[in-house]
């Protein structure tokens, strides 16, 4: 696939991230991670990020993170594209990124750098230096101490053909316009700040109509109602949504730093796709939490 292929591709429906399997003992589970991508792969996402965020991208090792991306790209060839998360430093970033098109995965998400601040100039070399180590599309994501401003993208996007995609985790509205209307259809962009539903219809009339969403992790069927009403302006199942399930939904979800992934693998758990527990600092939902997930999930229906 190359850069513009990924560039239609992320700009034609929802996408997600699927959880990386662990084991008891916290170590990657094959079996597990192929079974839940046989899961996911028919629900109807455009593509899928194979070790991202919700993926625990941040927590794998060098040593296996070829494996995992290997696995979702030959178990997922012919059914649904896969990209690859890739970040951290940029040796390690490219050493992903290269691996990663080694794969065959149809591209990259380039996560943050983590941790250091660094100015624009730096930011730039980082992303630079990624996205000529690679032939595939990148897309880079836009959050924490990675935020880069309209005029680097658009140095950036002159130089690198490659990079195709932008997607927002922060969630300043006024930057986000500022880098639209800067760069037009040149990118194409992903709304992506943690549980994206709840910012869908708002980045949807900035000109960003496509997110990834976490949930499609264990209610597919639901991520995909409300990507359809949103896409379709259907207010009114949209509000349905939000305040039924969506908004306490976050209200389990913020009461601890790192729950945005974890209550994602307890949400798996609970309808019977179990991924294993969260590798550390990360830390698994309480039991009690748990149980008032269960009955959230439950007023949903059959998946």
């Amino acid at each position: 696939m190359n850069p513009q292929e990924l560039k239609t591709i992320m700009g034609s429906g929802l996408l997600s991230f699927p959880l990386t399997d662990f084991d008891s003992n916290g170590d990657f589970n094959k079996k597990g991670y192929i079974e839940r991508l046989e899961w996911l792969a028919p629900y109807g996402a455009s593509a899928l990020f194979a070790a991202g965020g919700t993926g625990e991208f941040f927590s794998l090792t060098g040593d296996e993170y070829p494996g995992i991306i290997q696995t979702a790209v030959d178990t997922c060839r012919g059914k649904v594209p896969i990209i690859a998360g890739a970040g951290g430093p940029t040796r390690f970033a490219i050493q992903c990124a290269q691996a990663a098109e080694k794969a065959g995965a149809h591209g990259i998400l380039l996560l943050p750098h983590y941790l250091t601040e660094a100015g624009q100039e730096g930011l730039a070399a980082h992303v630079e230096a990624v996205c000529k180590s690679v032939k595939f599309g990148v897309i880079v994501y836009n959050r924490a101490s990675s935020r880069l401003k309209p005029d680097t993208l658009a140095g950036l996007a002159e130089r690198n053909p490659n990079l195709v995609g932008f997607k927002d985790g922060v969630g300043d509205i006024e930057a986000m316009v500022a880098i639209y209307q800067k760069m037009g259809d040149r990118f194409a962009y992903l709304g992506g700040l943690p549980t994206a539903e709840v910012y869908a219809a708002a980045y949807k009339a900035m000109g960003t109509p496509v997110y990834s969403s976490a949930v499609f992790n264990f209610i597919p069927k639901t991520a995909m109602d409300f990507y359809h009403a949103v896409a379709n302006d259907d207010l009114a199942t949209q509000h349905r949504l939000l305040k039924n399930f969506f908004m306490p939904y976050l209200d389990l979800r913020n009461r601890t730093p790192g729950y945005a992934v974890s209550i994602v693998k307890a949400g798996a758990k609970i309808v019977g796709h179990d991924a294993g527990p969260v590798r550390a600092p990360l830390t698994d939902l309480k039991p009690a939490e748990m149980e008032e997930l269960r009955a959230l999930i439950a007023t949903l229906g059959p998946q």
